[in-house]
């Protein structure tokens, strides 16, 4: 007689795979008998409060607040234009090369460095020249605009 090939191993290991496979039907049965209580839509409604916490009861209406739409700012909030010549700055041309038409001009106030070109000069300008001038925005930072020679009065 031959020895049967199953080894204790194998049986224990089978029997393992037979209780899951059991514990896994138990548990989709489960599923399936549960499922009315479940779905029911007044369980499922989450409410948020005044301070912005997750409850299961509704707000209360008396506590609400009204606002005005067209008092919310969103992003940048509005300036108004500036006056030309209101934020006029003083200082002194640090370099310039005019072959390559650009410079840069050191604020007398607060010291920092300004970008300058050509184009944006009303008067024409050499290094050390003392000038007065605007400032706008770019995408690398401050440059100069209207920049024109200080006369003393």
């Amino acid at each position: 007689m031959a020895k049967s090939r199953d080894t204790f191993d194998k049986k224990e290991k089978e029997k393992l795979r037979q209780k899951k496979k059991q514990e896994k039907q138990q548990k989709k049965d489960d599923r399936k008998s549960n499922t009315a209580k479940v779905t029911d839509f007044e369980n499922m409604i989450a409410y948020v409060d005044e301070f912005g916490n997750i409850t299961s009861t509704p707000p209360d209406p008396s506590k609400k607040r009204v606002f005005d739409a067209d008092t919310i700012e969103i992003g940048v909030s509005k300036h108004a234009e500036p006056i030309p010549g209101e934020n006029l700055r003083k200082g002194k041309v640090t370099f310039f090369n005019g072959s390559k038409g650009y410079g840069f001009i050191k604020d007398e106030v607060s010291q920092e460095s300004i970008f300058v070109h050509i184009n944006k000069c009303i008067d024409p300008i050499q290094e050390n020249d003392k000038v007065t001038f605007e400032t706008e925005k770019s995408p690398k930072g401050l440059s100069a605009v209207d920049v024109k020679l200080f006369k003393a009065p």
